[in-house]
């Protein structure tokens, strides 16, 4: 799918520079852990790419909220912006609460122009970050063919979503894991996926000798910490961290914003 794209009447030239600014949209927690997790991976793509002007966003609980961050890039000159949702599928965030917040805010901005990059998932730079994370929890190369994989989501009953999630279960067990199994901290009953205690326990069932829970969540709050509890509650043997500020996740992110800032888009300008 090609990035969307959002302009606001009479959207004006940019200007010189190395490109759009990238605004990062996080979906936002009560919990702190979360915002300074997502403000750690900014700043390391912005430690990568040096000269490109990336912010913060979130659409609840924290702040800036998104009309704030492109109200402040509009008033420092940026004409043209790069949105990406700190998403790992494309579920109703994306699909919804994104587009709606961004066609709002570009509405009351003369001159921006928003770009939407994709989500992050599916990528191979997840799995390699999944994998960084179930060694710095202390698992070797030696100890795959004994180990199942709890592949902790944070949950959705979007089909899209779940289907996703299921196949990377997939490709990711043909890497040497004896098992990799799909869970979600919430929404087991609507959307036929276990949850984390349960998946754990079926993998002990079927005489798995270790278990792994690798959660793919990008930053702490309540529901990695119900994957947390799910993994201690059943037994888990190792769990792995959150994806946080991984450095493959800020490789990831600037991929998609390359991505969305060389491709034009095929959808029609949002105009107020």
């Amino acid at each position: 799918m090609s990035p969307s794209l959002f302009r606001s009447p009479a959207a004006l030239p940019s200007g010189p520079s190395s490109g759009p600014a990238l605004l990062v949209i996080a979906h936002g927690s009560r919990d702190p852990r979360h915002a300074a997790t997502v403000h750690a991976l900014t700043r390391r793509a912005r430690a990568l790419r040096p000269g490109l002007r990336a912010e913060t966003a979130f659409l609840d609980f924290d702040t800036p909220t998104v009309a704030q961050a492109l109200s402040r890039l509009h008033r420092s000159g940026v004409r043209e912006v790069v949105a990406l949702p700190l998403l790992l599928t494309r579920a109703f965030h994306a699909k919804s609460d994104v587009p709606a917040v961004l066609a709002d805010a570009v509405a009351r901005l003369p001159g921006l122009s928003v770009r939407t990059a994709e989500v992050l998932g599916p990528s191979p730079l997840l799995t390699a970050a999944l994998e960084r994370r179930l060694r710095e929890a202390g698992l070797t190369p030696a100890d795959r063919p004994g180990t199942g994989v709890v592949l902790a989501a944070a949950g959705s009953t979007d089909p899209e979503a779940i289907a996703v999630i299921a196949e990377i279960a997939r490709e990711w067990r043909h890497t040497g894991w004896c098992a990799v199994r799909p869970a979600f901290a919430s929404g087991a009953s609507s959307s036929g996926v276990p949850r984390t205690e349960d998946a754990v326990r079926a993998l002990r069932a079927e005489g798995v000798r270790r278990v792994a829970v690798a959660p793919y969540v990008i930053a702490p709050g309540r529901l990695p910490d119900r994957i947390a509890a799910g993994a201690a509650a059943a037994g888990a043997d190792v769990l792995a961290a959150v994806l946080g500020p991984a450095p493959e996740l800020a490789r990831l992110l600037l991929r998609r914003y390359d991505t969305a800032a060389r491709t034009p888009s095929r959808l029609p300008a949002l105009t107020a």
